[in-house]
């Protein structure tokens, strides 16, 4: 009998579009490993059991499955997006249990494009940090079970790493998605601004957040990401030498990088240099401000997000969040200061193709109840483990998590790479491949 899950969308999608299993022979055995799995893992604050096996059947009797590229794929949503008849709680006890009356544009092209939702992910309140606990869950690093997932796109990372489902559904406003990808050892790629629609939240954190993959394969990712795609991007980025620059440093200051992440950059520099890349040590020019920038539009949107909910239902680390976003919201609504970093790191881009860095400084916190911590312990927790994803947000350009090694736990290393605008094709052709050249293990060995 053929095994479905611990299978790439790509394959899933083929089988059902020649007729070689069902949606729900798919989705049914899916489901049988979330309810075996997950309660170790803590991915879903929801599982839409009934209702994705009735949409897995409702898919199997569409007229046009040989034209789906998702056809019959189980996907997991971010508990921040809207999915049609469920609640949108976004981690919060502060949010209304009130079931949505549609999907969110980026749920919708995946349901057109074949997918079945499946169920929704935990994230941390109001998804603020790069840890994945509170009043409705904590997910974990299916790699190393005491250590969190990785936030705020963590529930859906820990599912795709799992193998509770091959791709899941997330965002990114400050490196929400590919913190716990480089936790999890998943690919996924934020992409740039306007090429999938947003819709994050009220505002999108000042333009900040994206829409975007999570998946253990480079296929995956370009698959799910041509489907959520606005305008369709190009699918292959013209194939030649790539000026590759190497940076090893932390964009914020003060923060030191470790050996494993130090040690995974410089590999995966030394093998795309053998595949005939001109890769060179060179880092772009950080300014000493960028700390206080991105707190800023960190804690300013996540302001803007609490304005209407009440502040006694809000945990006491995102009442102060907010509370200091509060005095920033006038300035970061100006789009200075991100205009500003724009323009500092434009040449650095114009004499290099792509960036590679290290995707973060060490492995992840503990998995602990941070969401009953303080505000500074959390906030220091996030920053030095994760302080290489902010500068892209802030520029609106799109950037990478790529797994590449592994710590001495067994889990997880990830690379980062970052494009200029309208780069999206050229990033995914480079992380395929380091894919190739060093090819990881998929799915963490939970049975």
């Amino acid at each position: 009998m053929t095994r479905w899950t611990g299978r790439t969308a790509a394959e899933i999608a083929a089988a059902v579009r020649e007729k070689r299993v069902t949606p729900r022979e798919v989705v049914a055995e899916h489901l049988a490993r979330i309810e075996r799995v997950d309660p170790r893992v803590g991915a879903f604050r929801a599982v839409r059991a009934e209702a994705a096996l009735t949409e897995a059947d409702e898919v199997g009797a569409r007229d046009d499955l040989t034209g789906l590229p998702l056809a019959g794929v189980p996907v997991a949503v971010k508990d921040n997006l809207a999915v049609r008849g469920e609640s949108k709680r976004v981690g919060s006890a502060a949010t209304p249990d009130t079931p949505a009356d549609e999907d969110h544009v980026t749920v919708a092209r995946l349901r057109a494009a074949g997918a079945v939702v499946v169920g929704l992910t935990n994230v941390p309140e109001l998804c603020v940090f790069g840890t994945t606990e509170g009043v409705h869950g904590t997910a974990r690093n299916p790699w190393d079970l005491t250590r969190t997932a990785g936030g705020s796109s963590g529930g859906s990372a820990a599912a795709v790493a799992a193998g509770l489902v091959p791709i899941a559904l997330g965002n990114d406003g400050m490196g929400s998605l590919r913190i716990p990808a480089a936790n999890c050892g998943l690919v996924t790629i934020k992409p740039g601004h306007g090429v999938v629609p947003a819709g994050v939240g009220d505002g999108d954190w000042f333009g900040m957040s994206e829409n975007g993959p999570l998946a253990t394969t480079v296929e995956d990712t370009r698959l799910m990401l041509e489907v959520l795609a606005e305008n369709g991007f190009a699918r292959a980025a013209e194939p030649g030498m790539r000026r590759i620059a190497l940076s090893l440093r932390s964009p914020l200051a003060g923060i030191a990088v470790t050996e494993p992440y130090r040690g995974a950059a410089r590999a995966a520099g030394e093998a795309l240099m053998k595949a005939g890349h001109q890769v060179r040590r060179a880092d772009p020019s950080y300014p000493m401000s960028l700390s206080l920038t991105s707190l800023a539009h960190w804690t300013a949107g996540t302001s803007v997000d609490a304005r209407e909910l009440d502040p006694a239902l809000l945990t006491r680390r995102t009442r102060v969040h907010a509370a200091i976003g509060r005095r920033f919201v006038a300035r970061v609504s100006e789009g200075r200061g991100r205009a500003e970093l724009r323009a500092r790191l434009e040449p650095f881009f114009g004499e290099h193709d792509v960036l590679l860095t290290p995707a973060l400084a060490r492995r992840s916190p503990k998995s602990a109840p941070w969401h009953e911590r303080g505000w500074l312990r959390n906030v220091l927790a996030n920053t030095n483990y994760s302080p290489m994803t902010p500068p892209w947000n802030l520029t609106g350009w799109p950037a990478m998590a790529v797994p590449f090694g592994t710590l001495p736990s067994g889990a997880p290393t990830a690379v980062q790479l970052v494009g200029r605008p309208g780069s999206e094709a050229l990033l995914l052709e480079v992380a395929e491949q380091l894919e190739r050249l060093r090819p990881w293990e998929r799915t963490a060995p939970l049975d």
